[in-house]
């Protein structure tokens, strides 16, 4: 059995370990998830309410369906160095393969778009009421830097919570490193907190444009709402 072992751990860290069998949150029945996420059974039956499990057997299941998924990312023949797939595999388990197969992600990375892959990643942080939830964006800057953790590009690694507040912010790139910088050092539940508050969740699929994706020159700078 391959060893799994980045995966699982950024996995365990936030997903968390229920012995018992519990709800999904959005139908407060089913599907029922154990252990580590686990919906289904090695033998391919679904977890039912009351069941129980140890933590041995919780990580026997999440194994095998990091086997499965691994196995699933080899038939769209992605370029994955070791850390990408961890990476992939973690963020996959978290959002479901669906809605891995139907967002950017897999287009960011054939064109080597490694900016487009953070930015598609980091777009994940929200619950199924679009609220932003301090763990996701705690769990997608780990699923993002271990995905780039090879890649001599020194792309921006982590969520755009305070660019996307402020979309129709313009400035120059050292004034856009200088808020994500921030962002990267705000805890994440502070982020989160502030994210709701402002709801950033009202045009959660537009990606807003900054200065330095268009390349402009570093020397530019902003003065009274006009580039000088």
């Amino acid at each position: 059995m391959k060893n799994f072992a980045p995966a699982v751990d950024i996995i365990c860290r936030y997903q968390g370990f229920n012995e018992k069998a519990y709800p999904d949150p959005e139908t407060g029945g089913a599907p029922y998830s154990i252990g580590y996420g686990t919906q289904f059974y090695p033998d391919e039956t679904p977890v039912i309410a009351g069941q129980m499990c140890t933590k041995q057997k919780a990580l026997e299941y999440l194994n095998h369906e990091l086997c499965i998924l691994d196995a699933e990312l080899d038939t769209i023949n992605l370029h994955l160095d070791k850390p990408m797939r961890m990476a992939l595999l973690s963020f996959i388990h978290s959002v479901g393969w669906d809605a891995f197969m139907y967002c950017e992600l897999i287009d960011c990375i054939g064109n080597e778009d490694w900016h487009g892959v953070a930015f598609e990643m980091s777009r994940w942080i929200f619950d199924h009421n679009y609220q932003v939830i301090g763990n996701l964006i705690d769990r997608r800057r780990e699923e993002i830097q271990l995905f780039l953790e090879e890649i001599d590009a020194n792309p921006w690694a982590s969520t755009e919570v305070l660019l996307s507040a402020f979309r129709n912010y313009v400035g120059a790139p050292h004034q856009v490193r200088a808020i994500r910088k921030l962002e990267e050092n705000v805890n994440p539940y502070v982020l989160a907190a502030f994210a709701n508050e402002f709801d950033i969740s009202k045009e959660p699929g537009e990606r807003a444009v900054f200065w330095d994706d268009l390349e402009v020159d570093e020397e530019l700078a902003l003065t009274d709402g006009e580039w000088a």
